[in-house]
């Protein structure tokens, strides 16, 4: 049987290369979507639908991803042993004085909020299978540092903080959690040859990297330039 991924925030930039990466792996992916309008825009841009199941739930509620591990654990979908989370909210440059509290609580809702229910609601399923090589992997960005835009600036921040509870959690477990920290543009294939920016594609290779090597484990792999896409580096987060 093959491993499977569940890939949560898996039709953005960041999701369609954890994709991508955990197909070239050879493993399968179990990607969560909002609708089939969702899954057609992933089977588009990752080139394919083989290897990749569907579900549809909404990660922003408390309830969707668990509904989905429920689905898994009465055997409806397949087990998976790694998890992989990038749902973000705006990219914007909309100035903080002019962020709404209405704006303010959405993007908390989808950039903190739902990365930690893929959180909340995987690692329990993870450490009950004992795969003795589970990951679960967050992507965060520079911006949670750098601030340029506000919006996403703010939302990203805790996610710092998250990811080494996170790893601090499961040191001694059979899950190895890690935060890929990404500091440049990253596009599906399409956009990124029309920018001149990194592609979805390319950046597939980071997570491959991470599936591979049971030595990083509780890390923050520093992804600062595309020549770190294909020689990593990485570091304990504490």
């Amino acid at each position: 049987m093959p491993e499977h991924v569940l890939v949560i925030g898996a039709t953005g930039n960041i999701g369609v290369a954890a994709v991508k990466g955990a197909l070239n792996s050879g493993r399968q992916v179990l990607a969560i979507v909002r609708n089939q309008a969702s899954a057609e825009k992933l089977f588009k841009h990752v080139g394919s639908s083989e290897g990749i199941q569907v579900i549809e739930a909404d990660v922003t509620s408390d309830t969707g991803i668990k509904s989905v591990v429920d689905q898994v654990k009465a055997g409806k979908l397949p087990a998976f042993q790694h998890v992989y989370t990038c749902v973000g909210g705006e990219y914007t440059n909309v100035p903080l004085k002019s962020i709404t509290t209405e704006r303010l609580r959405k993007n908390i809702n989808m950039s903190l909020e739902a990365n930690f229910f893929a959180y909340r609601d995987t690692i329990e399923y993870l450490l009950e299978q004992g795969h003795p090589d589970s990951t679960w992997t967050i992507c965060t960005g520079s911006q949670g540092d750098m601030a340029i835009f506000a919006l996403p600036a703010i939302t990203q921040g805790p996610l710092f903080s998250m990811a080494t509870a996170a790893a601090r959690e499961n040191e001694k477990t059979n899950v190895r959690v890690n935060e890929v920290y990404l500091m440049f543009r990253v596009e599906v294939d399409e956009d990124a040859a029309q920018h001149g920016v990194t592609s979805s594609s390319e950046f597939a290779a980071v997570y491959e990297g991470i599936l591979s090597n049971p030595e990083i484990r509780s890390s923050r792999v520093r992804v600062a330039s595309p020549a770190d896409i294909k020689d990593l580096k990485w570091a304990k987060k504490f």
